[in-house]
């Protein structure tokens, strides 16, 4: 196959519950969004809404620089003040409390003060990233319905014309400082109207990738975010003299919920920098004390030469997560800076699940024990608990949890049980220390010869081996396995190449034979979204014909 190495092999050749750990119209979102009665389980949090607590650390910080990107430095009082004139902006083109406002902008503090917004006058906010095209735009519009689609100017001729057919008013806002949105807030009257909000309401629809078919909306409340962030402040250590070095972007939960809200409610500063340059984090590194990345980003810091103990002296803690992190990265970031850094688990639905500790054991390849107030269980497809020890299905239940699909009531029962855990579709086991590992995802389970084959099991294996920078493992049609295993393999550019027929060799003497890859294709470079997950859908539809069964 063009542009990768192959080899072929064929031969003839399954109770633990953790409770906690450390420690109207149809624009409406109560209407046709068929908001869960799950979200009472946060009425009582987040008394007035998320931003009602942010306001109340931005008031003891309102002398002190709270958010900033570049030379533009906002103090706590000036960002409540700005929120205040974006959210009468908002209000004056239409936007109540419970309509939808879309954003897909770049990255900017004025994208930031939006969102704020939103949340202060109970609208419930859709981010979308930047990179979508305009079917996918089509699609969500369609779907959420906003009153106000918020795109940037240069978009504005196209996203005028799919937000005609969704019934959506469009404003403009660009990361320069330009826009429309930016003229009505500066006409704002600076004051908006007081919005009565509870824990159980709407702040967020995140939609999921949708890589199982269309794209779900996880409807998130504020009780959800206020739980989630004050459990992270908490297990992290968060406070406000921590400054954070923010290189995520805003419209995925890692940079929106579980880098800003955090650093916001706990009164700490946020230096948002437009997007992720090794030489610019390496720089701002001086003047911070958190750092949140993917794996990607590390990856790319260690092939900076200047990367080292004293340009990391500032920083107190890393983190990691949205995809798991190479136990070799892990080692080589702490030989090079002196840093372990911390993972952690979460998702779309529930934020974050799961983290090491700040202080005490960190294992590599684990992503810890269960958040305060997070229920965490392992069990069979059947919701049978699992021996410990043993892989299974993770489930979860608490207050971060989300309250089901938008406008997918069927789904929503169908991703539930009925004491309320949900079904996240990870694959984990639980170790001695109590610690979770993550195998996989259900989906991505292989079934070959009517046996149960974990892909991150065969993942570890294989990046261990000489010349191997990182493998994914997937599934592929086999006329009779049913589904034959197959390695697809990262080459290190830090050693010499690996053959495939030398990896499908020494798999051979390390799994047992249903384990053992029957293909494996060596490759430059593995497909990831914009959060660093390698994108396993791409390589099986890419591979899908090697054993004609596709």
């Amino acid at each position: 196959m063009t542009g990768a190495e192959a080899a072929r092999h064929d031969d003839g050749t399954g109770p633990d519950i953790r409770t906690t750990g450390f420690g109207s119209s149809n624009r409406r979102a109560g209407a046709a969004g068929g908001h869960h009665t799950r979200a009472g389980m946060n009425a009582s949090a987040a008394a007035g809404g998320l931003y009602a607590s942010i306001a109340a650390s931005l008031a003891v910080r309102r002398s002190d620089v709270i958010l900033e990107a570049g030379p533009r430095q906002l103090t706590g009082g000036q960002v409540a003040s700005q929120v205040e004139r974006f959210a009468s902006a908002l209000v004056s083109l239409g936007v109540e409390k419970g309509d939808r406002v879309a954003v897909q902008t770049g990255k900017s503090v004025d994208q930031a003060l939006l969102y704020l917004a939103s949340l202060r006058i109970g609208a419930v906010y859709v981010p979308l990233n930047p990179a979508y095209l305009a079917e996918e735009i089509t699609y969500f519009l369609g779907d959420a319905e906003p009153r106000l689609f918020v795109c940037d100017p240069a978009r504005e001729a196209a996203s005028r014309r799919i937000a005609a057919a969704a019934g959506s008013r469009v404003a403009t806002l660009g990361d320069a400082g330009d826009g429309s949105l930016l003229d009505t807030v500066a006409q704002s009257s600076g004051a908006a109207p007081p919005t009565s909000l509870t824990g159980a309401d709407l702040a967020a629809i995140v939609y999921t990738s949708g890589t199982t078919g269309r794209s779900k909306g996880a409807m998130i409340t504020h009780g959800n975010l206020w739980s989630n962030a004050r459990a992270l402040i908490s297990t992290w250590q968060i406070s406000a003299s921590d400054v954070l070095l923010h290189a995520l972007p805003l419209f995925h939960i890692h940079g929106l919920f579980v880098a800003l809200n955090t650093l916001l409610l706990a009164g700490g500063r946020v230096r948002l920098l437009p997007s992720f340059d090794p030489q610019a984090v390496l720089a701002g590194f001086a003047r911070a004390t958190l750092f949140m990345g993917v794996p990607t980003y590390y990856m790319r810091l260690l092939a900076a030469p200047n990367l080292d103990r004293s340009s990391t002296a500032a920083i107190r803690l890393f983190i990691c997560g949205s995809a798991p992190l190479l136990p070799q990265t892990m080692a080589d970031f702490e030989s090079r800076t002196g840093h372990q850094v911390l993972e952690r688990y979460g998702m779309s639905e529930c934020g974050i699940i799961c983290s090491n500790p700040v202080h005490g054991m960190r294992i590599p390849g684990t992503v810890g024990q269960p958040l305060p107030g997070v229920e965490l269980r392992i069990v069979t497809d059947t919701g049978v608990p699992v021996v410990k020890g043993a892989p299974g299905v993770i489930e979860v239940r608490g207050p971060s949890v989300f309250s089901g699909y938008w406008r997918m009531p069927g789904k929503t029962a169908g991703e539930f049980r009925s004491d309320g855990f949900f079904v996240t579709g990870d694959i984990g086991r639980e170790d001695e220390y109590g610690y979770i590992h993550i195998v996989g995802r259900s989906k991505d389970m292989i079934i070959s010869g009517g046996l149960n084959v974990y892909p991150k099991e065969i993942e570890l294996m294989l990046d261990t081996l000489p010349g191997v920078a990182e493998s994914a493992v997937i599934g592929l049609p086999h006329p009779d396995f049913g589904e034959a295993v197959v390695a697809v393999v990262c080459r290190s550019r830090a050693s010499p190449p690996p053959s495939a027929e030398a990896l499908l060799a020494e798999s051979r003497q390390r799994l047992a034979a249903f384990k053992a890859p029957k293909a494996i294709f060596i490759v430059d470079e593995l497909p990831r979204n914009t959060m660093g997950k390698v994108q396993k859908a791409e390589l099986r539809q890419r591979y899908s014909a090697t054993f004609g069964a596709g």
